[in-house]
């Protein structure tokens, strides 16, 4: 019994707009043109998809379901226009973002860094941007210690993973219980100490 089933490469958010930029051109280039008209600016998730339903007529709608266009503009979580750019920040599924920029005049797709995508929304405010001496804050060292989620049903959850985090942390590790132990015999309560730590 033979399987079919193979692993292939996942293809980027960048490489599958492309191809749907090249299959599609007049419908992107439509919507992309709309977005580009409007003057630099940011477009939030509701105003990009009620653009796309104003602008893209339902049976070329339908066309389009089978790409990946309906599925980058559901995920998109702000739109970046400062033209001919349109940058996308793109969220598909929680805990992961892409970012994306297509240029309007040339029909061109790029994919953009986080670093590249914060320049860009910058230039919102600054304008084109002369200096090369961006801000750039790390606040890595701070995390080092800190639990990371490693299963996406905990992101959106972050109290209830980090109490559990630190139960554990506190009933596994007795040397942890004598700071909460000589916390709670140091106050008191109605002027008594608590009779459990007497």
């Amino acid at each position: 019994m033979s399987d079919n089933r193979f692993l292939g490469r996942v293809h980027s958010v960048r490489e599958r707009l492309g191809d749907t930029l090249s299959a599609h051109t007049n419908e992107l280039l439509a919507l992309f043109s709309r977005f580009v008209k409007q003057g630099k600016g940011m477009l939030q998730p509701h105003q990009i998809l009620a653009e796309y339903d104003s602008v893209i007529p339902e049976a070329d709608r339908q066309k389009l379901k089978d790409g990946v266009l309906e599925d980058v503009l559901k995920a998109a979580q702000e739109a970046i226009i400062v033209p001919p750019w349109v940058a996308l920040a793109i969220r598909p599924r929680p805990g992961v973002w892409e970012y994306v920029r297509v240029n309007v005049s040339e029909l061109a797709v790029e994919e953009l860094s986080v670093p590249e995508y914060l320049q860009f929304k910058e230039e919102l405010v600054d304008g084109r941007s002369q200096s090369n001496f961006t801000l750039e804050l790390d606040f890595e060292p701070f995390n080092a210690s800190f639990p990371r989620p490693s299963l996406s049903k905990s992101i959106g959850n972050g109290v209830q993973f980090l109490n559990r985090h630190l139960s554990s942390k506190l009933f596994h590790d007795k040397e942890s219980l004598y700071p909460l132990l000589n916390f709670l015999r140091h106050h008191h309560y109605n002027g008594m100490v608590s009779s459990l730590l007497c």
